[in-house]
């Protein structure tokens, strides 16, 4: 799984299709992407109401299927067992593909009992439908149930994690997931607002010792961890490059301490989506 992937979240909408949008923007930024070297496309049925699957599928059309990591998640509405598989077929249809890499259960639905959710994964996988089970927001004790009810490893658990947002950490997730060989994929990895004009002192330390822009030392950040990975949305073509080039980096270990420590304006909680 890339250390980096390209996220698709407000490409052609938001939960329902933007009329004015024809998604032309952005297949031309995916394409970019694909041509710089980036293989990991992250996107979801419910991202604008399956639309961006459609301009993910136009974007990778030209590109060998084996050499891309396509990731898509199924909504909390359709986690019954026939919906999954329905969602997964409607998926594959858009995105002009056979198969997933990846396939997630997006959010929690506590009124679906995740048994019946994870058979349908099971069955997908057997199917050869989806090639790896992966989880969205799930706490340590949901993912081990959904471990529980799968017969193949539920690989990926995505998640709000950044310098700011630390719920992962607090809640034992992250050390979870790093004992248990599970990635954790961190969207969001930069907060709105969170590299003001003039970014925290322990940040600007850390960039210039490693040569790096305070955005690109936030990415290396994460992508330094055991397990954990990122996905970000960029259209400029020299975004693109900067974070690829960020995920190059490796930060030594007090470095990653010193701004686990440091970094000012710590949340244990999301306030996008905490974990269930």
């Amino acid at each position: 799984m890339p250390y980096l992937g390209m996220g698709t979240w407000l490409m052609g909408g938001r939960d329902t299709r933007d009329p004015a949008d024809d998604g032309r923007a952005s297949v031309e930024a995916l394409t970019r992407g694909l041509n710089a070297g980036y293989r990991h496309i992250d996107t979801a049925e419910m991202y604008a109401g399956g639309f961006s699957e459609e301009i993910v599928g136009e974007a990778v059309a030209g590109f060998k299927r084996e050499s891309l990591f396509l990731t898509s998640k199924v909504w909390k509405t359709h986690l019954h067992y026939d919906d999954v598989l329905r969602a997964a077929e409607d998926s594959l249809r858009r995105l002009r593909t056979d198969y997933l890499d990846l396939y997630l259960i997006h959010q929690v639905n506590e009124d679906v009992p995740i048994r019946e959710t994870m058979r349908a994964m099971n069955r997908l996988v057997d199917e050869k439908i989806i090639r790896w089970i992966g989880v969205s927001n799930f706490a340590v004790e949901r993912f081990e149930q959904a471990q529980g009810w799968a017969d193949s490893k539920v690989a990926v658990n995505q998640v709000h994690y950044n310098l700011q947002v630390r719920e992962v950490e607090k809640s034992g997730l992250l050390e979870y997931c790093q004992t248990h060989d599970v990635m954790l994929t961190a969207w969001r990895p930069l907060q709105k607002g969170m590299l003001a004009e003039e970014p925290p002192r322990c940040l600007m330390e850390v960039a210039q010792r490693y040569s790096l822009s305070p955005y690109q030392t936030a990415l290396s950040w994460l992508t330094s961890q055991k397990n954990v990975v990122t996905i970000t949305k960029a259209a400029d073509p020299d975004h693109l490059l900067e974070n690829m080039q960020a995920t190059e980096v490796e930060l030594a270990s007090d470095a990653l301490e010193y701004l686990r420590a440091e970094y000012p304006g710590q949340t244990d909680r999301s306030e996008a989506v905490p974990l269930r």
